[in-house]
């Protein structure tokens, strides 16, 4: 849409507001709102005015005015306002230059596609994420000095086959059998289809929703790829429909990776190819059917694996998930069908547009646009550097004798592990200034932050362990 055309919306559906909506470096959406009446044309051109010093790892109060600046194409009527609402995605700039706001991740995803096109490989990067999460009826939690714990339940929780419930009428998922089952013990697939087609009413292009491996509702619904922008916007316009639809159903959905012990936790592949003059890059007559570049991608990738953890798996949690030989690849290395290797070139078409990467260790407690644009900076860099992605390995990663299993690397298992990676390894990500060195050393910062969160809290499991001792 233009800025007119949004105008035009806005009146035709007697829209009486207009929420501006932007996304903070957690990947959060956050939003203001203001009467239709400030929905003119220089609204597109001027911006809005806020305060942004609360805004979570953004700058103080010393630098706090900031401008909004709503994106016409984004436009869409909010279908969770009970008055009619016309709901805008911003870009933030700077008060005084007029210049992107650094930290703002829809702004590092505007400078990676500005800076894909300056390099002359290709034009557009594709992006299809499978995103999962959970579906619960009931979350409770505390921490505190002197005491800690969560409790989450599900109508579908295998621990319930003993609840009463006024009947108990049974068909509860066992753990790790999640995977597709029909109804009655697939219980929400009324819940995912008004999630489904609420995002299809909103303009996302959904191929599928299904029930996933972890019992108590554990979901994914796939979106089709689009190029690396637009598809953040899209992912936090999909979590916005998933848990306002949950939550309209008197649920609750989350996209913690790993709420659940000894089951399996929420991932979020991330499917990644070039184009060119319409023409897909990543189609060859080398292994699977991959061009040189595409090789040369994955050895980006495979290279700077360990740093891109702390922008794809970027939470403690995440690392509860990343464990060696249990669900989620770790090991670095690629190969064709084989789940197990982080790096994954589907086989399910032998068509050259459906050539690409997936890398399989991110999970979508991401920020969409971080994670998006740092995989493809990190397959830039494997291009333009010609880094040898080595060997294919075609076996079950999980199931490797010892001696073999020691010659591969991991990508690492904590949130410190990870921000230490990305202190060590960041070059790539600021080429073109996509990211700045600021937004880096905040970044970091924040997320050790967040690491001596759990680190100096006592766990309940140590009561277990160590309390008689």
């Amino acid at each position: 849409m233009t800025p007119s055309e949004v105008i035009d919306l806005a009146q035709s559906k007697g829209a009486q507001a207009v929420d501006l909506k932007f996304c903070d470096i957690h990947g959060t959406w956050q939003h203001f709102t203001v009467p239709v009446s400030e929905l003119t044309e220089d609204l597109f051109e001027d911006g809005l005015g806020f305060d942004g010093s609360s805004i979570r790892g953004w700058r103080g109060i010393e630098s706090s005015d900031m401008l909004v600046m709503p994106d016409a194409s984004t436009a869409f009527m909010d279908p969770f306002v009970e008055i009619p609402t016309v709901s805008l995605i911003c870009d933030i700039e700077d008060t005084i230059t007029r210049d992107p706001y650094e930290r703002s991740p829809r702004g590092v995803a505007k400078k990676a596609e500005e800076y894909l096109l300056s390099t002359g490989i290709a034009e557009t990067a594709f992006i299809g994420p499978e995103a999962e999460f959970f579906i619960f009826d009931d979350v409770r939690y505390r921490s505190g000095s002197n005491e800690c714990h969560y409790f989450v339940d599900s109508v579908e929780g295998i621990w319930n086959t003993d609840k009463e419930e006024g009947p108990n009428l049974g068909y509860k998922i066992r753990h790790k059998e999640g995977y597709l089952p029909v109804p009655p013990l697939d219980k929400h697939m009324d819940v995912r289809n008004e999630m489904m087609l609420t995002m299809i009413d909103l303009g996302l292009d959904v191929e599928a929703q299904h029930h996933e491996v972890a019992t108590a509702g554990q979901a994914e619904i796939d979106l089709r790829y689009s190029p690396l922008l637009s598809m953040g916007d899209q992912m936090c316009l999909y979590k916005y429909v998933v848990k306002n639809v949950a939550f309209r159903a008197g649920k609750t959905a989350t996209f913690m990776p790993k709420p659940l012990f000894d089951d399996n936790g929420s991932g979020m592949h991330v499917h990644s190819s070039l184009w060119r003059d319409g023409q897909p890059l990543f189609a060859g007559d080398l292994y699977a059917g991959l061009s040189q570049e595409a090789l040369w991608y994955i050895g980006g990738i495979l290279k700077h694996a360990s740093a891109l953890c702390a922008l794809s798996n970027p939470t403690n949690n995440s690392y509860k998930r990343l464990v060696p030989g249990f669900e989620a690849p770790v090991i670095l290395a690629y190969s064709a069908r084989n789940r197990s290797a982080i790096c994954r070139i589907p086989t399910y078409s032998q068509s050259p547009k459906a050539k690409r990467v997936e890398f399989r260790c991110p999970d979508p407690s991401a920020n969409p646009y971080l994670a998006f644009s740092a995989i493809m900076m990190a397959g830039l860099d494997g291009i333009q550097n010609q880094i040898d992605p080595g060997e294919a390995v075609d076996k079950n990663l999980y199931d490797l004798p010892a001696e073999e299993a020691a010659n591969l690397n991991t990508v690492p298992d904590s949130l410190k592990g990870a921000v230490d990676a990305l202190a060590a390894d960041h070059e790539f990500l600021l080429k073109g200034d996509v990211f700045t060195q600021d937004f880096i050393d905040n970044f970091i910062e924040l997320k050790n932050d967040e690491y001596d969160a759990v680190r100096l809290r006592t766990h309940p499991i140590e009561y277990f362990m160590y309390y008689d001792i």
